[in-house]
């Protein structure tokens, strides 16, 4: 099971204490994440990627091409020799496995808003075909203050296919963090 970076709480009384304590939060925050440059931050636990959830990601996208569909045509013509998951569904799944979507369990104390703020790089190295197990491993590789209320974290994330030594996808993951 990941971790999730620890960070102080501290009682809020006023609205000038809240403006201090967020600009303090927010520098303490980044100079505290700063130190773990190149660290593993997370590693999730397993996901099953069943045809189900293929099928579905196939109705909401309109993408229906038969190598994510048609289970008769993908084992008999698919170089993979089965159904494979879009690499978009693949890549949907960082924030889920990345822990960063429980609104009950924010990253950090104070946290009023985290935004996907986009990716950097995205590769699929390795399918991921139905019924397979997948998770993420994430190094952290930049953080940013972008000002007094708001940090920008930047995270490799790896999704890891159980079994395969190539992954199914590789991305930076840009995060900002609202406080």
């Amino acid at each position: 099971m990941g971790t999730r970076p620890l960070c102080r709480a501290e009682k809020i009384t006023s609205y000038s204490q809240i403006i201090k304590e967020s600009e303090m939060a927010v520098d303490d925050l980044v100079e505290e994440i700063t130190k773990k440059l190149g660290e593993e931050t997370r590693l999730s636990d397993w996901l099953n990627v069943d045809q189900s959830t293929i099928q579905g990601f196939a109705d909401v996208t309109k993408d229906h091409q038969w190598i994510h569909v048609d289970v008769d045509r993908a084992t008999k013509e698919s170089p993979f020799g089965s159904i494979v998951a879009h690499g978009f569904l693949t890549l949907s799944l960082i924030p889920h496995l990345g822990g960063m979507v429980d609104a009950t369990e924010p990253a950090y104390p104070g946290l009023k808003l985290a935004i996907n703020y986009g990716l950097n790089r995205v590769r699929f190295p390795n399918p991921v075909t139905s019924g397979t197990n997948v998770r993420t491993r994430t190094n952290l590789v930049g953080v940013d203050k972008i000002n007094d209320e708001c940090f920008q974290v930047v995270g490799e994330v790896t999704i890891e296919i159980e079994g395969k030594e190539k992954p199914a996808c590789v991305a930076e993951m840009v995060s900002r963090y609202y406080f």
